[in-house]
């Protein structure tokens, strides 16, 4: 990509826009992206600011690592700077915990909007809260030393960060349960063949995959895009014949607009 515009640079974000492709950076190498309530929020606030000509949204990591998952300074006594600890909001009311998790939850929700396609470059270590921000984007690509891992059962936690869904969606009830309760390493041959991943490459060629991914998303007009979009996303949910009256609303619509027909 040629000419970025830098919309958003904090607490280990950073959004870059290229006319119709938008770059999500987690860019704090040191710590292998580990991710803070700050970054959460950074995370939400650069969905909010995606220009109305975005198309498609590339997330990537800085470094070795795709993100090492949440930073371990949450479960101190003295937590993160100017934020609560996690020891001190689980003392508090059960009712504010919960809007709590849910405010961290908009990070990982937007990248499955109807009017992006989102795709996840993955490399190195995808970590729990990591696992789970991949998994939050619609398409993932990843290096061949990539390492997924849900190890929140393992810490004696569940995995709160909207990523059951999309993983049980894609491996199976089954698969999914296995891979959460052991905390076990899916590496990039498994994570192709299950559904994780919709492409390895290797590491020095991830960025340039992720670019030619885009270029491709581009090439069809976006409404049908964006149509075909909520149609596989509802798919879920439908059963056949619901999704066969979608299938003939949504060419409807189509139609209409090729041929020039408001409504």
């Amino acid at each position: 990509m040629t000419s970025l515009d830098s919309v958003l640079d904090k607490d280990g974000v950073r959004l870059t826009v290229d006319d119709a492709v938008a770059t999500v950076t987690l860019t704090n190498p040191a710590k292998r992206n580990a991710q803070s309530p700050a970054l959460w929020r950074a995370l939400t606030e650069a969905g909010r600011a995606l220009p109305g000509s975005v198309r498609v949204v590339v997330l990537r990591g800085e470094g070795k690592s795709f993100s090492a998952g949440l930073d371990r300074q949450a479960f101190t006594p003295e937590g993160f700077d100017g934020e609560p600890s996690f020891l001190d909001m689980a003392r508090g009311p059960e009712a504010e915990l919960d809007a709590t998790i849910a405010e961290y939850q908009e990070a990982f929700t937007w990248w499955r909007r109807n009017d992006i396609v989102s795709i996840a470059a993955v490399q190195g270590h995808a970590i729990g809260a990591g696992f789970q921000l991949a998994l939050s984007c619609d398409l993932r690509i990843v290096a061949e030393d990539v390492q997924f891992a849900m190890r929140e059962t393992s810490l004696g936690l569940v995995p709160d960060l909207t990523g059951t869904h999309p993983l049980v969606n894609l491996v199976g009830y089954a698969r999914a349960l296995e891979i959460c309760a052991t905390g076990r390493f899916v590496h990039a041959e498994e994570a192709e063949r299950t559904g994780l991943a919709n492409l390895v490459v290797p590491a020095g060629e991830l960025d340039a995959a992720a670019r030619d991914l885009a270029a491709a998303l581009l090439a069809a007009p976006r409404d049908a895009v964006v149509e075909t979009k909520a149609l596989l996303s509802g798919a879920v949910s439908r059963g056949y014949e619901d999704q066969r009256v979608a299938e003939r609303a949504a060419q409807g619509r189509r139609l209409r607009d090729l041929a020039g027909i408001t409504d």
